[in-house]
């Protein structure tokens, strides 16, 4: 009995392998790499190192092909030729910069390609010529770079150790002469008014302490706002008429502004005559029923004629209405035997405690 082979399963698995085999040959002219080729010529003025046939081409990044050919130049044996094949579609012109590339970790050196302009004349395709040093790695550069700079240093040691020498004396000139250097500088600190500033010394303005126990004490509540002055009395300073700076007294300064001062030391007096009715320090809207306004005329060291000291004020006694019920002018002096910040600051004590004796009694009677 006869076997009845498949025949038609057979062919038709024939047929398939046929058309598989084509299919292949098909994609592997057209999209697997093998299409339509040019080959271009390329010229390294310089080694290669690691470049092999089949190593990669790449246009702007791009692989487009691979090397099929490298040789040394006959007529130079500094440079290498090589023959790369590329897709027939790159963009290769007669100006594109060739180079070579080093990638991954290993380093592995691949032919790279970039732009141009120029489209090379038909016919045969136009040799490249590589940059010079386009074969140079990373590597090799850094040793070039420390050779020439050997070399460098080399060529200049004679003037490099004169250059040395000449430090070494000027440092030891230096070192000989740090003292007469420490002068120069402090002369022209001194000149140019630079350095460290001079420290300041702080003044402050004594406050009556026996005022005699109160006769009258005040019937109603009074605040003390802070004394009104020109400008030139909202200062630290020590002032002087006619104005101008004593020597003497360019790091005085006084515990706080002129008129904040005065307020201070009012109110302070104003307590040690009778702490149970003190005044307040500001005038708050509804809680005090007397106000007592001071503006202050003078508050200096008179030089003109008897060196003295001299305070002026002006005050006010003013209701909840801001009806002036009361005014003053409040003036004296205090001779000053030195011109010294000690002296002066004494000097002003004294007359100040006549100037708050005087308003504290003035200002009693009036409330």
């Amino acid at each position: 009995m006869e076997t009845r082979a498949p025949y038609v399963l057979i062919g038709s698995f024939v047929l398939a392998a046929i058309l598989a085999v084509f299919g292949f040959v098909y994609w592997l002219n057209n999209t697997g790499g093998i299409g339509p080729r040019t080959s271009y010529h390329v010229q390294f003025q310089g080694p290669v190192p690691g470049l092999l046939v089949g190593a990669g081409v790449l246009f702007n990044g791009i692989r487009v092909g691979e090397v099929t050919q490298l040789g040394l130049a006959p007529d130079n044996p500094r440079f290498v030729n090589a023959t790369i094949s590329v897709a027939s579609t790159t963009p290769v012109r007669a100006d594109s910069r060739v180079g070579l590339d080093f990638q991954g970790l290993t380093g592995v050196p691949v032919v790279t390609l970039e732009g141009g302009i120029i489209v090379a004349k038909a016919g045969e395709p136009p040799t490249l010529i590589a940059e010079a040093g386009a074969g140079q790695s990373m590597t090799q550069a850094a040793r070039d770079a420390l050779r020439r700079v050997d070399t460098v240093l080399e060529d200049n040691s004679g003037p490099l150790k004169d250059t040395v020498a000449n430090l070494k004396t000027f440092s030891e000139g230096l070192a000989r002469n740090t003292g007469r250097i420490d002068g120069i500088l402090a002369g022209l600190e001194k000149m140019t008014g630079g350095g460290t500033p001079a420290q300041k010394v702080t003044y402050d303005l004594r406050t009556p302490q026996n005022l005699g126990p109160a006769g009258k004490t005040l019937s109603a509540s009074l605040a003390i706002p802070e004394p009104t002055a020109v400008a030139m009395l909202q200062t630290q300073r020590m002032l002087f008429a006619p104005g101008g700076d004593n020597p003497g007294f360019a790091d005085f300064l006084w515990a706080d502004s002129i008129p904040k001062l005065v307020q201070a030391r009012l109110i302070d007096s104003f307590e040690n005559y009778d702490i149970a009715h003190a005044p307040l320090r500001t005038a708050d809207l509804g809680q005090a029923d007397y106000q007592l306004l001071i503006d202050i005329r003078r508050f200096r060291i008179a030089t003109e004629g008897e060196t003295r000291v001299e305070i002026g004020l002006s005050a006010r006694i003013v209701d909840k209405n801001g009806k002036v019920i009361a005014s003053r002018l409040v003036e004296t002096s205090e001779k000053l035997d030195k011109v010294e910040p000690a002296v002066a600051v004494a000097a002003f004590d004294t007359a100040f405690t006549r100037i708050a004796r005087e308003l504290i009694g003035w200002t009693v009677q009036a409330v």
